[in-house]
């Protein structure tokens, strides 16, 4: 029984530290640009399928292949929030809302008109697990690890010690005031959106290497996105983390009970638990 739940909590950091790229770019749209930008799903899938041209079509590694999703993403991200979202979003944050839950559904769809309905499967060496003890661990879930470590790490860098990361800070934290310091909102806006919906990219091929890909990846993965997004604070980064991780390993300790099929009720759960008990979440709102 104890071996079953430690080998249950380490599936769950793993599958929680792919779940952070995509939930820091929700949070972090949602600390920038005031809004739940649902469309994180839609591109978690183009960035899939992006990292999937890039390693299947073109031969490329994981590592290559995993900087072409998050290019793609983002640059898709940074197109759709101007043609689509940028217009909508003086109207207020349940009209932009609506429209990026709409927008995610437009995209889904024009992935789905160019690749089809079937799943695919990333070029990748077969590898068995490694063994200590009764414990297993994958070696692609180590690189899928390390790799979104490294994404993760970068971003805080970025915001800790480059001028556009703390300008991207001063707007999350006061815009008013940013704006009177002369930074550009529009600008930030931009690269706001094109590293998160290059992150939620990243994530889509990071989920996609675990499993498979389709149309759907993005949408599948929404509801715990958003759950650890709201476990974490709303508008925290290193929140996105921690709820990421909590996400994660209760969805997996939560097989030991439930059927996994059921596994999507634990960020229902999540969420309500958080919004009843601590309604700004873990670290709490725009913590930085």
């Amino acid at each position: 029984m104890l071996t079953d739940i430690v080998q249950l909590v380490l599936n769950g950091i793993m599958a929680g530290a792919i779940l952070a790229a995509p939930a820091i770019g929700f949070t972090a749209i949602y600390a920038v640009l005031r809004f739940p930008n649902f469309a994180v799903a839609s591109h978690a899938t183009i960035g899939a399928f992006a990292g999937y041209c890039a390693n299947v079509w073109l031969g490329l590694p994981l590592l290559p292949s995993a900087v072409v999703a998050f290019l793609v993403a983002g640059i898709v991200g940074v197109t759709s929030d101007s043609l689509v979202l940028r217009p909508l979003r003086s109207a207020g944050l349940i009209t932009t809302t609506i429209a990026s839950v709409a927008l995610t559904i437009a995209l889904e769809n024009l992935v789905r008109l160019g690749f089809g309905n079937a799943l695919r499967n990333y070029d990748l060496p077969i590898m068995r697990d490694w063994r200590f003890g009764g414990i297993r661990v994958g070696p692609q879930q180590l690189e899928d690890l390390a790799i979104s470590a490294a994404a993760v790490a970068a971003l805080f860098t970025f915001l800790a010690f480059t001028r556009l990361g703390k300008a991207m800070r001063a707007v999350a934290d006061n815009p008013t005031l940013a704006a009177i310091k002369g930074i550009d909102a529009d600008r930030i806006a931009r690269i706001v959106n094109f590293i998160a919906m290059g992150l939620a990219g990243l994530g889509g091929m990071l989920l996609g290497l675990d499993t498979s890909i389709d149309p759907l990846t993005g949408f599948r993965a929404i509801l715990a996105i958003f759950a650890a997004a709201v476990v974490g604070g709303l508008g925290s980064i290193p929140g996105a983390v921690v709820g990421a991780l909590t996400v994660g390993v209760a969805e997996e300790l939560s097989q030991l009970v439930l059927p996994s099929d059921y596994r999507t009720v634990v960020g229902f759960i999540a969420i309500l638990l958080v919004l009843s008990f601590r309604p700004r979440g873990i670290l709490g709102a725009r913590a930085y």
